[in-house]
């Protein structure tokens, strides 16, 4: 079996997670399953019994006055992780300090940053927002962007690939294939960038294993790193999904695990 780095996971703190999952249950326009209960405990279970060996962790900021607490949070669950955690910290536009805010994050010893445009609400390609890639792309840190929704305009191709042209040293990993419920419009507009990699995360239950796969090929197996997406899903169903497509060994070895390890830093740990 392949070793597996879990690129895409949601945790909350036990106080809040409930109310969080309901959070997205109601975004989502109530999902066609029960999510987990987004809690740090329940991912390692899952994970523990899907065969997964690294997680990266994180949670998004819907004001500014959350940041530090989240990035906080996420950054103690890593110290607790006994090595299973890559955190990524939370940043939001409307913050009048940005500079501060990811000065923190890099002090926690968070990896890179996680936005969600669509839930935080705000334009992906905004001048508020490009300040955020300015700094990662500076730090050489990555972003990993929630990209895509046909109900709204925050995310999708069209905005990311403003980014992508303005910032070609970013690491920039596009949630969904780069495009949730916009597959096709994702690769027609972002797939001849080479600094966008894409996560494999929320795609498969809508697209099937043909099309899935067919995502795959047209990005190529290099710049595919695997996400469950929890506590939406559980991490085996996923596996079992990628696994069903008969990929060959390397593009599995890349998806698995390679792409993620060097994004993040981890190498052959």
């Amino acid at each position: 079996m392949y070793r597996i780095f879990d690129a895409h996971c949601h945790i909350y703190p036990e106080s809040i997670a409930q109310k969080a999952v309901e959070g997205i249950d109601r975004f989502y326009d109530h999902l066609p399953f029960r999510p987990y209960d987004g809690t740090a405990g329940t991912l390692l279970r899952l994970g523990r019994e899907a065969g997964i060996s690294h997680f990266v962790v994180h949670s998004v900021a819907t004001a500014p006055r959350q940041i530090s607490s989240i990035n906080r949070y996420i950054a103690s669950e890593v110290a607790r992780s006994n090595g299973l955690f890559t955190g990524l910290g939370t940043l939001h536009p409307d913050s009048e300090k940005p500079e501060q805010d990811f000065s923190e994050l890099v002090d926690l010893g968070l990896k890179g940053v996680k936005l969600h445009p669509d839930f935080q609400r705000f334009e992906a390609d905004s001048a508020k927002a490009m300040r955020i890639y300015a700094l990662c792309a500076e730090a050489g840190l990555p972003v990993l962007v929630h990209t895509g929704d046909h109900r709204f305009d925050y995310s999708n191709p069209n905005r990311i690939a403003h980014i992508l042209q303005a910032f070609p040293k970013l690491k920039f990993i596009g949630a969904h294939f780069g495009g949730w419920s916009m597959w096709d419009e994702a690769v027609r507009l972002l797939s001849g960038f080479d600094n966008i990699a894409v996560d494999s995360s929320s795609t498969f239950y809508a697209t099937g294993r043909e099309k899935g796969k067919e995502l795959i090929k047209i990005w190529g197996a290099d710049r595919v790193m695997f996400g469950a997406d929890y506590p939406m899903w559980h991490p085996q169903q996923e596996i079992n999904c990628l696994m069903e497509m008969g990929l060959q060994e390397d593009e599995y070895r890349r998806i698995f695990w390679d792409n993620a390890a060097e994004i993040f830093g981890l190498g052959d740990a």
